[in-house]
């Protein structure tokens, strides 16, 4: 039953690596996701340029001169949406990546910082006369990044990502079976809520650092809690490996990949209901076959042992039982191939 199962996840572009993952798949309580690129498509975009007294594309230059080189999806918004503009990037002549919080570059003789409000609270950056302006964004679902020029608030980029069409089915369908969901992301806490609000989110986990994705996944596990993880980031690996189920996007990186027990091969978030349900399904099958093959042999090995002769009957012919055995085993395989007719969810 565990290789057709394995065998039909694979044929429909879901990968399980092993028994062990489908029997944990099937008694999963939670299902934490990533955000960018798991629950939205991962491609957000600049949608709002808010200055404080320089030019909408002075601030663009300069933040995505920073941003220039940058793997993070909020950085590859900024870059792309200067290109867009046709717009000629700096050189950057000193380079600080501050985890969790943002980046600290030096354009020009200028110190320039880039990052969300908690950067700016640490290097004691005024930002109370856009604080309304970056709430509303927030609100809105946007991610709003301030930029600082010389310790002076220089205005907010505001960049978007659209959440998947299959995430908010996917997610109905995982309360139907039963499953909680929670979304784990950097993102200030409006931004998360309003992104929760449209696909139905139970547990939001907002501004956690990257090195904290793992310790947020280790609390929910707490009292025995069966908790899945699904990501596809470099930065989502650590919790993929601590989730009793890590499940990576197929379209993520190798280090997800390799951390997970299952990957789907596309970036439709229902295959995941298709992984759950096919393991439900195998689940179901192994217990109608041991419960097959308990009863067959219960009634079956006292009649090998000439018990209906005892009482007058037929004594069983060694060459009959011999046959009636390998019924036992033929039937059992005839019903785990039963779930070769299984039809993933769409």
């Amino acid at each position: 039953a565990i290789m057709v199962g394995t065998g039909k996840g694979a044929e429909n572009g879901v990968l399980i690596k092993g028994g062990e993952a489908l029997e944990t798949t099937y008694k999963l309580k939670t299902l934490v996701f990533d955000k960018t690129g798991t629950i939205t498509e991962g491609k957000p975009r600049v949608t709002d340029i808010v200055t404080n007294g320089e030019s909408e594309d002075e601030i663009l230059i300069l933040a995505a001169s920073a941003e220039k080189g940058s793997e993070h999806p909020l950085g590859e918004a900024i870059v792309r949406g200067a290109e867009e503009k046709g717009l000629a990037l700096k050189n950057i002549d000193k380079f600080d990546a501050i985890p969790g919080h943002g980046i600290e570059v030096e354009i020009e003789n200028k110190d320039i910082l880039l990052g969300n409000k908690k950067l700016m609270v640490e290097k004691s950056i005024d930002i109370s006369s856009l604080g309304e302006t970056s709430d509303r964004l927030a609100s809105e679902g946007k991610t709003p990044m301030y930029i600082a020029i010389d310790g002076r608030l220089a205005g907010i980029i505001a960049v978007a990502d659209t959440v998947k069409s299959s995430s908010k089915k996917a997610i109905e369908s995982l309360h139907e079976m039963g499953i909680k969901v929670a979304m784990i992301t950097g993102d200030n806490k409006r931004t998360a809520d309003a992104i929760a609000k449209q696909v139905g989110i139970d547990i939001v986990l907002s501004e956690v650092l990257p090195e904290d994705k793992a310790n947020e996944v280790k609390k929910l596990q707490e009292g025995g809690n069966r908790v899945g993880m699904v990501g596809d980031g470099i930065n989502d690996a650590p919790a993929l490996a601590q989730a009793d189920i890590g499940i990576a996007i197929g379209s993520g990186t190798d280090v997800a990949i390799e951390s997970a027990d299952i990957v789907l091969m596309r970036s439709d978030l229902m295959d995941v209901i298709s992984a759950i349900k096919l393991s439900k399904a195998t689940i179901k099958n192994i217990k109608e076959n041991l419960f097959w093959a308990f009863g067959y042999n219960v009634l079956g090995i006292p009649v090998a042992m000439g018990l209906l002769h005892i009482f007058g009957g037929p004594l069983l012919n060694p060459m009959i039982a011999a046959a009636a055995m390998s019924l036992s085993s033929v039937s059992v395989l005839t019903n785990a191939l039963r779930l070769k007719k299984f039809k993933p969810v769409k």
